[in-house]
């Protein structure tokens, strides 16, 4: 039997990467590991080179143009682009795609339209592209539009190429894997939330045994959270409500609720799938009560979001593990990252909250996934 105990020394503050913000016009970008600012303004024009000859251009527009179709047959003009445009919409906003096959280079663009004070909507053009030889990069392109996030409430919803690829379906109520609770989900949301996770999965083995990798893997869990949140908003409000969430909860009815919820995905079916990414979606989880560590965290960590309570996770590749992060009061183990010593809450063994394995307590080999900031 293992033996546990409360750590009570905090554990170092690790980096980590992070997104970038426009002030200006209120959009995040969370690229893939690798990509660096080359050219622009740093305003309304921004260009990016990455991995093997890949580059992201954005740029904003303000008025110059009376629609998306405009700015498209402007793009197709310059380019001298022989790829299709579609249009939709993402968040009730008009949106647009194209398919780039321009000289030497292939790849993806996006237009979404940005907050604006008046009547005139700003759009955001953003290609993404790369040498036409090496097709494989071509999820990497995909990755940097579908991270992109034209206003702060998109932080918390799928991307822009996800949404375009595998919409939602309809509503439908499901049972939870919590007894005589259901909430209300989308018909496709459990599908594609998996193959978001399949895709993320291929693009972080690229950075196997690379100085990149640590951060490569904070943007795959980063990114698996933003695409999670709403997909299973409903649920978590449902579960929370159940575990006693309410506005102004006091230190105590945190530590109370944290618990509550900690307890609900330690009593998952443990499951692995050695054979992909290993991660189950959160849609299944939630539903069907199962999965493995990172999974389960960071389901726990999704939970407390929703009661408004700060979460992260963290993770280790020597101990093959992962681990819940709470910004709760009280004692026990507790993990520092960004300024806040988290309280640890492991997912898979059936003990309170703030408690870790002594044989898995070696602070050098863990890092804090930070989600949120």
């Amino acid at each position: 039997m293992r033996k546990f105990f409360i750590l009570l020394v905090f554990l170092p503050v690790f980096a980590f990467a992070e997104p970038m913000y426009s002030p200006k016009w209120g959009f995040f970008i969370d690229f893939p590991e690798g990509y660096e600012f080359v050219d622009g303004d740093g305003m309304d024009r921004f260009s990016f080179n990455g991995p093997q000859g890949l580059m992201v251009d954005l740029v904003v527009y303000n008025g110059r143009f009376n629609s998306l179709l405009e700015l498209v047959n402007d793009v197709n003009g310059k380019l001298s682009n022989k790829g299709d445009a579609d249009f939709f919409k993402y968040r009730g906003r008009q949106a647009a795609i194209i398919r780039l096959e321009f000289a030497e280079y292939a790849g993806w663009g996006i237009i979404a339209e940005l907050n604006s004070p008046n009547d005139i909507k700003p759009m955001l053009l953003a290609l993404a592209y790369g040498p036409a030889s090496k097709e494989e990069l071509e999820l990497f392109s995909l990755s940097a539009l579908d991270s992109i996030c034209p206003t702060e409430g998109a932080r918390r919803y799928p991307g822009i190429i996800t949404e375009y690829s595998f919409p939602r379906g309809e509503q439908k109520k499901v049972m939870l894997a919590v007894n005589g609770l259901s909430a209300a989900v989308y018909e496709n949301d459990a599908e594609a939330a998996q193959v978001v996770i399949e895709r993320e999965f291929a693009i972080l083995e690229a950075y196997l045994n690379t100085p990149l990798l640590q951060d490569a893997c904070i943007r795959y869990y980063r990114f698996i959270y933003r695409d999670s949140y709403d997909r299973i908003s409903d649920a978590l409000s449902v579960i929370s409500g159940s575990f006693g969430a309410e506005a102004g909860m006091t230190d105590g009815q945190k530590r109370q609720f944290a618990q509550k919820a900690l307890s609900f995905v330690q009593g998952f079916n443990y499951e692995r799938n050695l054979k992909s990414s290993d991660f189950l979606n959160l849609v299944t989880a939630v539903t069907e009560g199962r999965g493995d560590c990172d999974s389960r965290s960071l389901l726990f960590a999704l939970l407390l979001a929703n009661a408004n309570i700060r979460s992260s996770i963290m993770l280790s590749h020597h101990y093959s593990h992962a681990m819940a992060l709470a910004d709760i009061a009280g004692s026990g183990a507790r993990f520092e990252a960004l300024g806040t010593k988290w309280l640890v809450a492991e997912t898979t063994a059936k003990i309170d909250i703030g408690l870790i394995d002594q044989e898995i307590s070696d602070s050098r080999y863990w890092f804090a996934v930070v989600l949120e900031e």
